[in-house]
C-alpha cells in the first residue's frame, strides 16, 4: 500500500514544504550561477526513469563548458566552478529535482537516475533499479554515494527495489541529511564525478 498510494503523497507534501524553505537559497544560487555560467544556472538531461521511461531532469549546472585547443571539453575536474563546487558539496545542486517530484517523473527516495547510454549495458539484475520511480537520494547514497563501485552501487539499488517501505524511506532521509552535514561520498576517487558504467565483463 505505502509504494502505490502513501509514497507519491508524501513526496508531493515534502517536496512543497521543502521548495518553500529553500525557496531563497534557490534564488541566490540561480543568480550565482547565473553570473558563472555565462547565463546557464541550470543543467538538463535525459535519464530513464521508472520501467526505463525517459525525461528530462533538472540540476544546478556546476561546470562551466570550457574546451581544450582542441575544441574538447576539459575533464570535469577542471571544468567544476568555485560555486559549482560548493553547490555540489553541499548537495544544493540537487534542489531542483524537487520539481521532477512534483511532476511525477522522480521521487525523493529511490535508485539514482543514470545516463541513458548505460541502458543497453545493463544485466537483468541491474535492470531491476527501474522497476521504481528514481530518486533525489536513496540507499546507495547514504552507504557511499559516488565512492562507492558499480557492483556495490547496483546492489545497493536492488536491495532498495525488493525492501522499500515508510520506514526504510525516513532511515534513508536522516541519513541524507547527516551525509551532507558531514560531505561524505560526494566524489569518487580523484575525480569530481563516478567514472563511467562500462557494463560486465
Amino acid at each position: 500500500m505505502y509504494t502505490f498510494f502513501l509514497k507519491r503523497g508524501l513526496d508531493v507534501l515534502i517536496t512543497l514544504i521543502a521548495l518553500v524553505l529553500f525557496f531563497p537559497i534557490f534564488i541566490i544560487i540561480i543568480v550565482a550561477l547565473f553570473f558563472a555560467n555565462d547565463g546557464k544556472p541550470f543543467f538538463y538531461q535525459l535519464r530513464p526513469g521508472k520501467n526505463g521511461k525517459i525525461f528530462k531532469i533538472i540540476k544546478f549546472k556546476t561546470m562551466s563548458e570550457a574546451k581544450d585547443a582542441n575544441g574538447n571539453l576539459l575533464s570535469d575536474g577542471e571544468r567544476l566552478t568555485k560555486i559549482g563546487n560548493f553547490v555540489r558539496k553541499t548537495s544544493l545542486d540537487e534542489i531542483p529535482q524537487l520539481l521532477n517530484v512534483l511532476k511525477g517523473d522522480m521521487s525523493l527516495i529511490g535508485p539514482r537516475p543514470l545516463l541513458t547510454q548505460y541502458l543497453h549495458l545493463y544485466n537483468d539484475f541491474q535492470n531491476r533499479r527501474h522497476e521504481v520511480k528514481p530518486g533525489i537520494t536513496g540507499w546507495a547514497q547514504v552507504n557511499g554515494r559516488n565512492a562507492i563501485s558499480w557492483d556495490k552501487k547496483f546492489e545497493l539499488d536492488v536491495w532498495y527495489v525488493d525492501h522499500c517501505s515508510f520506514f526504510v524511506d525516513i532511515k534513508i532521509l536522516f541519513k541524507t541529511v547527516l551525509k551532507v552535514v558531514k560531505k561524505e561520498g560526494i566524489n569518487a576517487q580523484n575525480t569530481a564525478t563516478m567514472e563511467p558504467f562500462e557494463g560486465q565483463y
